[in-house]
């Protein structure tokens, strides 16, 4: 059901971010156990500080799963939510506090230009692709490329789980097909030992993906042409000037950041992982993170009493846009239209889809 007149969005937006923060406080109150507010760890500081729960997108869903409450309010992105969707009960409501709030790296690969992938791929190899190449989808994208792995024997990863995800897709077929982030899949791929030219990238907007037949049947791994757009930004320039000045700091970075940042870090993984590296670390011991901004800051500020010093690698600002959407007033609507009896913004996975994409999860969480 949508909001009342009352309750519409509009009456919302001129709030400031304190009255929307007390509301949110004052409906969540109400509300009790029947909401759990998830947020992922690259949420603004004034939306964390609501959370029920913390972490990546796949540990939040799961955990929401388990919980007694009929609203899994996430704030994070548009995959997020479907993936609580897919995973939790059926009596459970996902919600995303603002529609608007997607993921460029996920947008990059659609269903469309998948399947168009899918039937190229055929017509090269001369053979159906489902006996060749298991396609293989970062959590990162849309519930219908979730579907479309679950249909054709592939199956879903993390930025955690990936190395044991392309052995599993390698024991059973010989190639890859990898989106929608290529760099996750060349990092992956590198610490393999899978050689660089035996990684093609396939550019969705030209025939063949840009390939030629031969570099097709070279390939191991077909990397789709994607990125995220903060993890891009950062630069082995910027890892290099900073050990010229702190020789004895870490770097840590996520895969999500390009071969040449990643082979430069001295460590590499999650934000759970980099959470979990930097906070296990050393007192009095310095920092260099390519990663989102919101959780390098926060890192900073927990850092502080052990005397760490935790510096964002990028000179220049950078936040996820889309997830910078999730603010105090989007939140506020959502909640108090919960408490008055409206759903606003739920996210309901298509039936049909739903089962698929839960067929590809569910290898995922077998294999990792």
């Amino acid at each position: 059901m949508q909001a009342t007149t009352e309750l519409n969005f509009d009456h919302y937006s001129d709030l400031s971010d304190a009255e929307a923060g007390a509301r949110i406080e004052d409906a969540r109150a109400r509300l009790g156990q029947r909401a759990v507010l998830l947020c992922h760890h690259y949420q603004r500081a004034d939306i964390y500080r609501h959370a029920d729960l913390t972490g990546d997108s796949l540990k939040l869903a799961r955990l929401a799963a388990r919980t007694d409450a009929d609203f899994i309010i996430f704030c994070g992105v548009h995959f997020m939510a479907e993936v609580a969707d897919i995973l939790s009960r059926p009596e459970q409501t996902a919600i995303l506090p603002d529609l608007a709030a997607g993921c460029s790296m996920a947008d990059m690969a659609s269903l469309a230009k998948v399947e168009r992938c899918w039937r190229e791929l055929a017509a090269v190899l001369g053979d159906s692709p489902d006996t060749r190449i298991t396609p293989v989808t970062y959590i990162n994208s849309a519930a219908d490329l979730k579907a479309f792995c679950g249909e054709h024997g592939g199956i879903v990863c993390t930025s955690t789980n990936a190395p044991q995800i392309i052995d599993w897709a390698f024991a059973r077929r010989e190639k890859v097909l990898f989106f929608p982030d290529q760099h996750l899949g060349r990092w992956t791929g590198y610490k393999k030992g899978i050689a660089l030219g035996r990684m093609a990238v396939w550019d969705p907007d030209l025939e063949n993906g840009g390939l030629t037949p031969a570099e097709i049947e070279n390939a191991r791994i077909l990397l789709w042409k994607g990125h995220c757009s903060v993890h891009q930004m950062f630069q082995v320039g910027h890892i290099r000037h900073w050990r010229a000045q702190y020789p004895d700091g870490q770097v840590i970075s996520h895969p999500e950041c390009s071969l040449d940042v990643c082979r430069d870090a001295d460590y590499v993984g999650s934000t759970e992982y980099i959470r979990d590296i930097v906070t296990a670390a050393a007192p009095n011991t310095r920092w260099l993170v390519g990663t989102e901004l919101n959780l390098v800051n926060r890192l900073a500020e927990e850092s502080k009493p052990q005397g760490k010093i935790v510096q964002f690698m990028a000179p220049m600002i950078c936040m996820c846009s889309t997830m910078q959407r999730i603010d105090p007033q989007h939140l506020a609507w959502t909640l108090e239209n919960l408490a008055a009896g409206d759903v606003v913004n739920p996210i309901r996975v298509p039936a049909h889809e739903a089962a698929l994409a839960r067929v590809a999860l569910e290898r995922m969480l077998a294999v990792s």
